[in-house]
């Protein structure tokens, strides 16, 4: 097998390698259930507001689906409904993609120390980090909101573009929401390394060039975390499993040992 026949095979092992570090890190928690309850409190924190978001999201979406389809006012009524209908699947699509992120990004934010717990002791099972840079607590706080607000601003600028490519027949209904996945679940790559990473010293724009370098890895670890986190409930339970295996996924795309 030549160069260019092995690539798309390595490609997919790696894929399936990152898919597979969110199950070690579900594995490496479950071995410590202290740490596995001290990671799901601020998740359950999170949960319970983002659960009450989606209540009223879903109660007002009918109206907000008959407002952003203005212009199909004086279409026929079967047509006008259908255009409704993928307006309020592409709103909907926007909503639980801009909610991931957030929900992240504001747990991490809140369980800051649970969650740098997890990550060190993932980091210590497989030698730990000899120049690890202590930042404290709030210097640590700063640069991870700082981060979650770009992260957040770069979910809606890629958000918007995907609602509107969602009226597109056919493509909008199948090939647009594996797209938004798949970005999904790069920012929470991105998001989710920010601990292990801040604890190298490196910030966003360090962490992006890094898992750059072998996206099929990342895009399997998010891609695997973006899709637990769309199951109900599975965004509370499995962020301690996230962590352990962002720790992971890091330690990879760093060139040390996991």
């Amino acid at each position: 097998m030549n160069a260019d026949q092995s690539r798309p095979v390595t490609a997919l092992r790696q894929f399936v390698v990152g898919v597979g570090l969110l199950g070690r890190g579900l594995g490496i928690v479950l071995s410590n259930p202290r740490l596995l309850l001290l990671g799901l409190l601020p998740a359950l924190l999170s949960g319970l507001v983002y659960m009450i978001a989606l209540i009223v999201f879903l109660r007002f979406l009918p109206d907000l689906s008959g407002q952003v389809t203005w212009f199909a006012g004086d279409w026929a009524g079967w047509l006008r409904g259908t255009v409704e209908v993928i307006a309020g699947a592409g709103l909907l699509g926007l909503a639980v993609l801009f909610g991931i992120l957030t929900f992240t990004a504001v747990t991490l934010v809140i369980g800051d120390p649970f969650y740098e717990k997890i990550s060190e002791l993932v980091e210590e099972r497989f030698g730990g980090v000899p120049d690890a840079v202590e930042a404290g607590f709030w210097r640590s706080t700063r640069r991870s909101v700082a981060d979650a607000l770009r992260l957040i601003g770069i979910s809606i600028l890629v958000g918007i573009p995907l609602f509107l490519l969602g009226f597109l027949p056919v493509a909008g209904q199948t090939v647009i929401p594996v797209l938004g996945g798949a970005i999904g679940g790069w920012l929470l790559a991105l998001e989710l390394t920010g601990v292990p990473f801040q604890r190298r010293g490196q910030r966003l724009r360090h962490r992006r060039v890094v898992l750059a370098q072998d996206k099929p890895l990342t895009l399997g670890f998010g891609g695997a975390v973006f899709a637990a986190f769309l199951i109900p409930l599975g965004a509370v339970l499995l962020m301690p499993a996230a962590i352990a295996g962002a720790t992971l996924l890091a330690r990879k795309s760093l060139g040390k040992s996991i």
